[in-house]
C-alpha cells in the first residue's frame, strides 16, 4: 500500500494498460453482475412482500427495495462477486509471472513491472467497481419491478415514485462511492500475494484462493467501518 501511494503518480503512466484492465475489470464482468443483480431484486421483493402484506405495509415494497440494495445490498454483493472473479485472477496471473521468472526479467531490463502490473490493476479496480455497483443497482430494481409486476401489477409510475422517495443523495454517493475502497482492497491484496509467491506452480494456486479469502474478509470488515462513519456523519434515514 506504501508502495502504491509513493508511485501511481509517478511515471511511467501505463495508460494502454489501465484502458486494458478496466475492461478486463468492467465489461467482462457486465454479465456477472448483471445476473446477479436481477436475482437479488427479484428474490428480495419475493422474500419481503409476504411480511409486507401481513403487516399491511405492501406500498412500502418499493421504498424498501430501493433503500436494501443501494445503501447495502447492492454495493456489499457485488464486491464480493467481483472479488471471487478478479482475485483470483490476479493472484494467480501476477504468481505465475513471479513463478516462472518473467518479472524478474522486466526488473533486469529496467523497467518498472510494479506501475504495470500493480498500479493499473488497482486503478481499475477502484474506478470500475462503483460503476459495476450502479450497473448491478440498476438491474436489481428493475428485477424487483418485475416481480411487483407479474405478483401485484403494480404500475412503473408507483413504483418509481415510491422506490426513490425516502433515498437521499449522500446514501448513493457514500455506498456506492465505498466500492472504490473495495477495488482498492481487492487489486492491492491479489497484487501483494501475487508478487510474494515464492515455489511452485502450487503456490500460485493458494495464492490466488489466499486472495479471494482474505479481499472479501477485509471487504466485510471495511464495510462496518464505513457504514457506522457514514452514520456519525450524515445520519441515518429515519433522521
Amino acid at each position: 500500500m506504501g508502495r502504491f501511494v509513493l508511485r501511481f503518480w509517478r511515471r511511467p503512466f501505463e495508460g494502454r494498460e489501465l484502458f486494458r484492465q478496466m475492461d478486463e475489470v468492467g465489461s467482462k464482468s457486465f454479465l456477472l453482475t448483471g445476473i446477479t443483480g436481477l436475482a437479488i431484486g427479484i428474490v428480495l421483493a419475493m422474500q419481503s412482500r409476504g411480511t409486507l402484506i401481513r403487516f399491511g405495509a405492501e406500498a412500502v415494497l418499493p421504498n424498501m427495495l430501493a433503500l436494501s440494495v443501494i445503501k447495502e445490498i447492492g454495493p456489499v454483493i457485488t464486491s464480493l462477486v467481483l472479488a471471487g472473479r478478479l482475485g483470483a485472477g490476479m493472484g494467480a496471473e501476477i504468481g505465475s509471472m513471479r513463478v516462472t521468472e518473467q518479472i524478474d526479467a522486466l526488473e533486469v531490463a529496467a523497467l518498472k513491472p510494479f506501475h504495470f502490473l500493480v498500479i493499473t490493476r488497482v486503478l481499475a479496480c477502484m474506478i470500475m467497481f462503483p460503476i459495476l455497483t450502479l450497473w448491478t443497482d440498476a438491474v436489481a430494481m428493475t428485477g424487483g419491478y418485475i416481480e411487483s409486476y407479474l405478483a401485484s401489477g403494480m404500475d412503473y409510475r408507483i413504483f418509481v415514485s415510491t422506490a426513490f422517495e425516502s433515498l437521499r443523495f449522500s446514501d448513493v454517493i457514500v455506498d456506492t462511492g465505498k466500492t472504490a475502497i473495495f477495488g482498492f482492497i481487492v487489486g492491492i491484496v491479489s497484487c501483494y500475494l501475487g508478487f510474494s509467491v515464492r515455489g511452485g506452480t502450487r503456490e500460485v494456486g493458494r495464492a490466488a484462493m489466499r486472495a479471494v479469502v482474505a479481499s472479501s474478509l477485509l471487504i466485510l470488515l471495511t464495510d462496518v467501518v464505513i457504514v457506522r462513519l457514514s452514520l456519525i456523519i450524515f445520519g441515518d434515514v429515519g433522521t
